[in-house]
């Protein structure tokens, strides 16, 4: 396997415009010096992405997306950084080892081997002598060796082994009780899942991060319990086996949600591979905007019981919201498609997908159940619900044919309920969900932030805060502030497009695109970078000043609070910074 570095990504991005790119999926227009167009990564009405010719990076001034050539690649078509490469590269005609990589270092890195060595614990667990029950367990219930290999599954046991080894391995009690792993109290050190058949979670890039345990002994014990929420397992970010059904959603043009972790597992094993499952009963922001970067069509298959339906209905609401292709799978007979295809096979399974309804069908069934449509009064009162269910949808001739529908089924003339519909206020829909509440900038980390983006954007902005300030107060934008010179000093480049490929490496990716996405193009200049240097140092040593007289206020040593005046009386004249911030 070959390592790109990163003139290498360089050399890929300058072979072939941004803007050939990206017009390739969206329509740009240009207009000025740029060119626009509407964004894709939210639910845009006019046009707020901005490609720049010159900077060779897009930004959307509506919601923030930024970034360069390989970003917008890897965000369009949910791919991975290395896999954007390949693309990239693939579209300039640039010949590339397909056997490459881009080695990222990882935040929570500890955490995550952490995770990994459980996983392979629990599965050597299994395939032990004290393992042989929940062997037979598993395999009466269909699951082979197969099965168990592709999801890793295995055994929490109860003899405290696991605790045992990850401490010799040096890991701290603090980090083995954050990750939910096991529990250490004063009272004792016990596995959290003991005697349980082990099903790891994994994230959309294939990492471990959380378990589900289920039973497979008969006691009073809940069926099944999951990993507590940690610093690398948010169960609204996870979809249950994203990471193998990718290539397969891809392929097919399809993805089919279902409820339980067991139906994604039996419905992959035998051969539909398009499968995730959720992680709770209600679709998440995060996971809504994972799905929509598939750009496929969507089938909801939750179990057949009044949750399932009320489930399907919420959640087929939330993707039409977004602007997604639903249809409806609801199965008769069996509970979920684990005991269906246990029960009927998997080829009835398949037929009961190809006859799948529209989410809209869906809908107008499930809006007239309970209600007895003989009665003038529940009739009307079903029809203005499903005209109010059109109100927010896009799609004129979605709009069109079930407008039709209900006036064939219930012979009302179209152009009253057409009516109807026009006299509704049509709600834009924006956001499915709430925005989340945006931390408030001081003024301090304001200009941190400013200085760090005018680094971003040239090698020369880099020599002069080197030699003027050289840090920073806050740690992060510190920490970004090195890497930006680190980048520069050993690249020589001054192009913001390149330091966004860099930024792939960067455990500061996420707060390195804030930055980009919330300061809007400058004109840079020296000397307006020089003052906001001045400005910095200044509020550097004023702090400095008043943390040198809180402590010679608290001293009693006499020689200390010398010391101490003589540093703030240089401090006063200019001729020291504070090098130990």
């Amino acid at each position: 396997m070959s390592y790109l570095n990163d003139n290498e990504l360089a050399n890929i991005r300058n072979s072939i415009s941004i803007v050939d790119v990206i017009s390739n999926y969206i329509p740009l227009t240009p207009k000025g010096k740029n060119y626009f167009g509407v964004c894709p990564f939210h639910e845009d009405h006019s046009p707020s992405m901005s490609v720049s010719q010159d900077k060779q990076i897009y930004k959307c001034f509506s919601c923030g997306a930024t970034g360069n050539v390989f970003t917008f690649i890897m965000n369009y078509l949910n791919l991975t950084f290395t896999e954007a490469i390949l693309k990239v590269a693939e579209m300039a005609g640039v010949s590339l080892d397909k056997d490459i990589n881009f080695k990222q270092p990882k935040k929570y890195k500890n955490e995550y081997e952490l995770m990994d060595i459980t996983c392979k614990l629990y599965q050597n667990n299994l395939h032990s002598d004290l393992g042989i029950e929940a062997l037979s367990y598993l395999k009466k219930r269909g699951i082979d060796e197969e099965i168990i290999k592709s999801f890793n599954i295995g055994l929490a046991l109860d003899d405290n082994s696991l605790y045992k080894i990850l401490s010799k391995k040096g890991y701290s009690d603090q980090i083995i009780s954050d990750l939910g792993i096991i529990n250490i109290t004063s009272n004792g050190i016990f596995d959290v899942f003991q005697n349980r058949i082990m099903i790891p979670i994994h994230n959309l890039t294939g990492e471990c991060v959380g378990f589900t345990g289920r039973i497979y002994k008969n006691n009073n014990s809940a069926k099944y319990i999951n990993s507590k929420e940690t610093k690398i397992f948010k169960k609204g970010d996870i979809l249950f086996n994203y990471h193998l059904a990718r290539d397969s959603i891809r392929l097919k043009k399809e993805v089919i949600i279902v409820e339980g972790n067991m139906d994604a597992i039996r419905m992959y094993s035998c051969g539909i591979k398009n499968c995730i499952a959720l992680m709770g009963t209600s679709l998440t922001k995060q996971q809504v905007d994972t799905i929509k970067k598939l750009r496929v069509k969507v089938i909801l298959m939750f179990d057949n019981d009044n949750a399932g339906e009320v489930a399907t209905f919420n959640n087929g609401n939330i993707l039409e919201k977004a602007g997604m292709n639903i249809n409806v799978v609801r199965l008769s007979g069996e509970k979920d498609p684990d005991e269906y295809i246990l029960k009927n096979g998997i080829e009835a399974l398949e037929d009961v997908i190809k006859s799948s309804i529209s989410f809209m069908e869906f809908k107008m069934n499930y809006l007239k159940s309970n209600k007895n449509l003989n009665d003038s009064k529940e009739l009307a009162d079903y029809i203005k619900l499903v005209i109010d269910s059109l109100k927010d949808i896009t799609d004129p001739i979605l709009k069109e044919i079930t407008l039709q529908k209900l006036a064939n089924d219930y012979n009302i003339s179209y152009s009253v309920l057409a009516s109807e519909l026009e006299k509704l206020p049509v709600k834009i829909q924006m956001e499915v969900f709430p925005e989340e509440k945006k931390t408030v900038k001081s003024n301090l980390e304001k200009l941190e932030e400013e200085i760090v983006f005018y680094m971003m954007n040239g090698y020369n902005y880099v020599t002069i805060y080197s030699n003027k300030l050289g840090i920073l107060p806050d740690k992060i934008y510190r920490a970004i502030a090195n890497e930006v010179v680190y980048f520069y000093s050993n690249n020589k480049m001054t192009s913001l497009a390149d330091f966004l490929s860099f930024t792939e490496k960067s455990l500061y990716k996420e707060e390195i695109m804030n930055i980009i996405s919330t300061n809007n193009d400058i004109s840079f200049n020296e000397d307006s970078f020089i003052e906001l240097i001045n400005i910095m140092q200044n509020k550097m040593e004023r702090e400095k000043i008043k943390n040198l007289k809180e402590e010679m206020n608290k001293e009693f040593d006499i020689n200390r609070k010398i010391e101490l005046a003589n540093k703030l009386l240089e401090i006063k004249k200019g001729s020291v910074v504070d090098e130990n911030n």
